[in-house]
């Protein structure tokens, strides 16, 4: 299993993957399904997050193999969601250390709204604020944005303050916390995260989500025991079917899977 930005799917006109998926192929390996961009927000994940995913077996056990991707979850989770008691944790984000704002930064962030971004300043702090970029096109969403309760967090990058992606608290005016990073990620609270505070955003922010690698493991699990199952199977039949010798040919007793997990 292999995984990506969706990024991939389009870099340097499709050459870029191209070649990825010829050394797969040389290296005897066979992609079970295309490859595929999976939304994190259909998996329990409180991100708008996508990844592209790569599944592939050996050339000789294509034949067994059955691979399905991971059903979506029953609803979108939000940001509430991963910060406070509910659906994905039995508490409130425990505290945790966070990058600040300079002063002039967070005096300017404090007039956007829930869900709000740059836009929604009034229009002397717009110019303050964007500078240079106020007069040039395109909506520059992520600057001076402050995330919503109601809404799943937008993706994390490898820093909550960069003034491209700004992840602002909903309410109060600083970046998320590491803590609150490693929630909206789908971390468990006690997944310890080492060096500082720079490098445990970056680590984070460049993981894939938990659950939605949780989802996509699950997936694969039943691509390997699909494919032990299936091997069994063809065996037994030819076992069953040989001209030699009946007494000299035992069938192979069913095994439990190699691979088991609880629904």
């Amino acid at each position: 299993m292999a995984e990506n930005v969706r990024g991939l799917l389009e870099h340097d006109d499709g050459k870029t993957l191209a070649v990825i998926l010829s050394v797969i192929a040389d290296l005897g390996y066979t992609l079970c399904a295309s490859p595929t961009v999976l939304k994190a927000i259909f998996y329990q994940v409180p991100q708008k997050r996508e990844r592209l995913i790569l599944v592939g077996v050996r050339n000789d056990l294509v034949k067994y193999a059955k691979f399905t991707w991971p059903a979506p979850y029953q609803r979108i989770l939000t940001l509430k969601d991963a910060l406070k008691a509910g659906a994905l944790y039995d508490c409130d984000v425990p505290e945790s250390s966070g990058q600040t704002y300079p002063k002039n930064k967070k005096d300017i962030l404090a007039h956007v709204p829930q869900g709000g971004y740059w836009r929604d300043l009034p229009d002397n702090l717009q110019r303050e604020y964007m500078q240079g970029s106020y007069f040039l096109t395109g909506g520059k969403t992520g600057m001076a944005r402050r995330l919503s309760w109601d809404a799943p967090s937008l993706t994390l990058t490898c820093s909550p303050a960069q003034k491209q992606t700004e992840r602002c608290h909903p309410e109060e005016t600083r970046p998320l916390t590491v803590r609150e990073y490693a929630r909206i990620q789908t971390f468990p609270d006690d997944w310890h995260f080492a060096g500082p505070i720079t490098s445990q955003y970056k680590q984070i922010g460049n993981a894939v989500p938990i659950n939605l690698a949780w989802a996509v493991g699950r997936s694969v699990i039943r691509l390997l025991n699909s494919i032990e199952e299936n091997m069994l199977q063809t065996h037994q039949f030819s076992t069953s079917h040989e001209a030699s010798t009946p007494s000299k040919s035992k069938p192979i007793e069913k095994q439990s899977t190699l691979f088991e997990f609880a629904d």
